[in-house]
């Protein structure tokens, strides 16, 4: 299963807006360099040690048929994952490893939205739009570059 990289965004502090990249570097233990995240400093940061937010992942035919079906509309990164991957169905990749660019992730956690994504866009029926769709956490295992246009590899350690 391989799907691409079409899409890197990250935001420099809690509540900024998204920031397209066209790379960016992904490191154990931090997440993607640049991000709010990374000095952990995001909304959802904890001092948990065991890190399992280090980047997330939307897939965009998600984002299209929530859009379609919703009437909904989300600006390029407005969905605020990191990486937007077409081709790859991410929620079989829970509890898995695989390969983003240089990066090597593993699926940690559904991204079910919640009311802070909806109260951000100030748009009702975002959170409802993507229930199951809203994509997956995930621990940086092995650093490396991710890039737009880079493959997402399931089962390529």
């Amino acid at each position: 299963m391989t799907g691409t990289v079409e899409a890197v965004h990250i935001a420099g502090e809690a509540g900024a807006p998204p920031e397209q990249r066209e790379a960016v570097e992904a490191v154990v233990g931090k997440g993607l360099q640049g991000d709010r995240y990374f000095e952990n400093e995001g909304t959802f940061s904890s001092d948990d040690e065991d890190r399992k937010r280090d980047l997330t992942l939307i897939e965009a035919e998600a984002v299209e048929q929530a859009e379609l079906k919703y009437g909904v509309e989300f600006e390029s990164g407005a969905h605020r994952r990191n990486l937007t991957v077409r081709g790859i169905g991410l929620n079989r990749l829970l509890g898995e490893r695989f390969r983003v660019g240089d990066a090597v992730v593993e699926g940690t956690e559904l991204c079910e939205p919640c009311t802070y994504l909806e109260r951000k866009l100030e748009e009702k029926g975002v959170q409802e739009a993507m229930v199951h769709r809203g994509g997956l956490r995930c621990a940086i295992v092995e650093g490396g570059e991710i890039a737009v246009g880079d493959d997402v590899e399931a089962g390529a350690e």
